[in-house]
């Protein structure tokens, strides 16, 4: 007998719409599938002014599709022009951002009738933007005014040739005190700063204005009803289990952001004070096409949402957007999801209120849908949410970024300055912005006078960047003067970083520089904070500092997460004093250790480039000592590490040990069995671990102590949609669960195992006989029965802690048993 035998089949066609899971009251309706030998496989969509939508194959045509009757009528345009990534109606033209194989042939087009007859009979190419492939131009919108369009390319698109301005300083570089590492597959290995980028150009492709760097390969952009641009960055899943990995994210575009693409190891963490950072992090994906809901007949919630598009996993995410002082945080929530569904493209019709979204891509199965609501929608005017307080800030940020243009201004040096310690993140960026935009002849020498450390640091970052060699001593000197004591943890981040870009970019630090440093932060390693950590380990060795290597190695040994130990790792490949020979046993060491972790398809080539660019340091004659340790060791089975059974614990008989209050829980037990029970693969706890399942950071804030036991010991209880599996049945009878993670052509690519991400099975569409949702979490089951029940105690303290000593959940626990 089947396994599903009330699914329909589901080997030819686009995956029809009872296979979608969507919030209750949604209907999704399959209008139009795609032809694939006659229409290809559609990546682009937007609406023209008479309602109809208008699609782009990825390698072929424009189509016009009148979806305004019961069966929609579709058109091929009769204009020779194509594979189009971003496409816009917009001053009585359709504009066209080609994105096909003759890169040189890249670029917006604009498209005209002449004659009035429906039909395009002028092509003009106003703006040339060469590169292309995946990560070439992209979408077009049309900016808050009404007067420009925007449009993003991704990392292999060159910028214009000619740029009018630049909110962005244009003075970018690689900034890595130690150097990176490229990719160990070679991705992107010659793409260099600035990366992806967002700028806007007047209607006849003139007046290019640069207005954001640092992006991966951000598919598309969309407006909120404040005028705030917003973007759905990429990740690279290559670098999963990597602490460079960033997972795919919501980007908010503030003026002159810089988000921190760097290729292979040298992507910039967003806690740098120069690097803008994500709104929300979404996880692993590949991110297609987004927009507001605005103008569907949606309830609010959703009508306020961004929906973003996730190409790889087969997910629309809801992202809702809170401001959080002149910028935004929020959270996210699956909106619509099926298995396969690659989404490329959305747009909402405002003639019927629908959310009309392509799946498509990589000649795919193609096909057009449309999600109504039928319930009963509220229909009254949506009002400003933000407070007084919030408004006056987003003024302020408006104010400085006014500034971004590049004219000189005497009185935006005061403006600027005097925003350099403001609370809010987003100002401060935008106020040293502002700094580096005016000529530093008119600011430089005020540094010294700044009183607030963590501002005078970003002064000086400021004119590490803009400044000449000539200004080392200046910059250097007003940092030496800062004592470290007095910082936040944001100010030393920040003290740290300037000192970084003063020895990168205005000369290396001489030996009674490098002295004053050393005892400016002498014995401060390591403080506890991961993010400080990291930055003191990279300054210690670039310092050669005396009892530096000892330490580092010690943390890379203890460090819970295999992300931390990595970070360690590749510091250290740069040390080339304080070593011993028991020191490098401890070192080399660890590569034998790590061969049992998992990752992305760089992961074994990025640990072994690391190994051999320490070894480059190391004596010849030192290097035959070691060499039983250097000597490849088999890899261990992920059984043989398991521990022992103990018992198969029930939520009941655990919980009196979960919520006793007559013991103090150990914070550092707790944080061992995550890592020991493998947590750390799939989830993350704050900047550690991975990134496959849901993030347990704030998991104390939302889960009682009972509901952490249920979710770990029956994983099966309650999937969510976003890390749900699916089952395929093969014709020959093979059964296959795991998640959709890739695609080309009839071939889907499946995860099956979280532990092992870039092991995947293959599937050919064509031989699925059916399909369905997996009843079974890809969580293995049974991951506490190897402990015993006050390790386990320790281990929901530590989550409800959310993997934070000082969080008031954790002291509260100790108070509670202390009492």
């Amino acid at each position: 007998m089947s396994p599903f035998p009330h699914v329909a089949r589901a080997d030819l066609g686009v995956t029809p719409p009872d296979q979608f899971s969507v919030p209750a009251g949604f209907e999704v309706q399959l209008v139009y599938e795609v032809p694939f030998d006659t229409q290809g496989s559609w990546v682009s969509l937007t609406v023209d002014p008479k309602g109809r939508l208008v699609a782009s194959d990825q390698e072929g045509s424009l189509y016009r599709i009148d979806v305004s009757a019961d069966q929609p009528s579709v058109e091929k345009l009769e204009v020779e022009i194509g594979s189009a990534q971003g496409l816009l109606f917009a001053f009585d033209a359709l504009y066209v951002n080609v994105n096909g194989r003759p890169q040189n042939k890249n670029g917006v087009y604009r498209l005209t009738d002449t004659d009035d007859d429906d039909q395009f009979d002028q092509i003009d190419f106003v703006l040339p933007l060469p590169g292309g492939g995946e990560h070439g131009p992209h979408a077009l919108i049309l900016s808050q005014d009404g007067k420009r369009i925007i449009t993003c390319g991704g990392n292999m698109t060159k910028l214009p040739t000619t740029i009018a301005r630049s909110r962005v300083p244009q003075v970018w570089d690689e900034d890595h005190l130690l150097g990176r590492m490229p990719d160990a597959r070679g991705h992107a290995a010659d793409r260099m700063a600035p990366g992806g980028w967002i700028g806007s150009f007047l209607p006849d492709g003139s007046d290019f204005e640069l207005i954001a760097t640092g992006f991966r390969n951000e598919y598309d952009i969309a407006l909120n009803d404040q005028g705030e641009l917003f973007t759905y960055d990429a990740d690279m899943e290559w670098d999963v289990g990597t602490p460079w990995y960033r997972p795919t994210r919501i980007n908010h575009v503030i003026s002159g952001g810089e988000f921190g693409w760097r290729n292979g190891t040298g992507k910039w963490p967003e806690y740098y004070p120069d690097s803008f950072g994500a709104a929300v992090d979404i996880g692993p994906g590949s991110p297609t096409g987004i927009c507001f809901g605005y103008g569907t007949k949606y309830p609010p919630k959703y009508r306020d949402a961004l929906f973003i598009a996730d190409w790889s996993y087969g997910n629309i995410h809801a992202v809702h957007l809170t401001p959080d002082g002149s910028s935004y945080t929020g959270s996210y929530e699956t909106f619509a999801t099926a298995a396969p569904l690659p989404v490329t493209d959305m747009v909402v019709r405002p003639q019927d209120g629908a959310l009309y979204f392509a799946v498509g891509g990589r000649k795919t199965q193609s096909g057009l849908y449309r999600i109504v609501y039928r319930g009963d929608a509220d229909a009254s005017d949506r009002t400003d949410s933000r407070d007084e307080k919030t408004q006056r800030l987003v003024a302020l940020r408006k104010q400085l970024e006014s500034l971004h243009v590049g004219n000189a201004d005497k009185k935006a040096v005061g403006l600027a300055i005097r925003n350099l310690a403001h609370q809010d993140r987003a100002i401060r960026f935008a106020a040293r912005v502002a700094l580096e935009h005016q000529p530093t002849m008119r600011w430089k020498r005020r540094i010294a006078k700044i009183g607030q450390p963590q501002a005078r640091a970003l002064a000086v970052i400021a004119l590490a960047r803009t400044g000449t060699p000539d200004d080392q001593t200046l910059a250097f000197d007003a940092l030496a003067e800062i004592d470290w004591e007095d910082l936040s943890v944001e100010g030393r981040i920040a003290l740290l970083r300037a000192y970084s870009l003063v020895a990168i970019r205005l000369g290396e630090f001489d030996e009674t520089q490098a002295d004053t440093v050393r005892g400016q932060i002498q014995g401060v390693f390591p403080t506890g904070n991961d993010h400080v950590d990291r930055e003191l380990a990279q300054m210690l060795v670039y310092l050669r500092s005396p009892g530096s290597t000892g330490k580092i190695v010690q943390e890379m040994r203890r460090a819970p997460s295999q992300e931390n130990q990595i970070f360690y790792a590749l510091t250290l490949r740069e040390a080339d004093q304080g070593w011993n020979e028991a020191l490098y046993r401890d070192y080399f060491g660890w590569f034998n250790d790590v061969q049992s972790a998992r990752g992305g398809m760089s992961f074994g080539g990025f640990i072994a480039n690391i190994k051999s660019a320490a070894l480059a340091n190391v004596p010849a004659a030192v290097q035959e000592k070691l060499a039983e340790v250097l000597k490849p060791q088999p890899v261990q089975s992920v059984q043989s590490e398991q521990r022992p059974l103990v018992k198969k614990w029930t939520v009941d008989e655990l919980l009196p040990a979960v919520t006793a209050s007559d013991r103090t829980p150990d914070f550092e037990t707790g944080k061992s069995v995550f890592a020991s029970a493998q947590c750390y693969k799939c989830h993350r706890m704050g900047i550690q671990g991975g990134i496959l399942g849901p993030d347990l950071s704030g998991a104390g804030g939302r889960f009682s102590p009972k509901d952490l036991l249920t979710a770990i010991i029956h994983p099966d209880q309650a999937i969510s949609d976003q890390y749900g599996a699916t089952q395929f049945l093969t014709d020959d009878g093979k059964v296959i669960v795991g998640r959709v993670v890739n695609m080309s052509g009839n071939k889907l690519r499946v995860m099956t195992n979280m532990l092992d991400p870039s092991s995947l099975a293959e599937v050919n569409r064509d031989e699925v006989e059916q399909t369905q949702p997996s009843k079974a979490s890809m969580m293995p089951a049974g991951l506490l029965d190897s402990f015993h029940a006050s390790e386990i105690a320790d281990l929901i303290a530590y989550l409800r802690a959310g993997g934070k000593a000082e969080h008031p959940i954790y002291r509260k626990t100790v108070a509670a048993a202390a009492e």
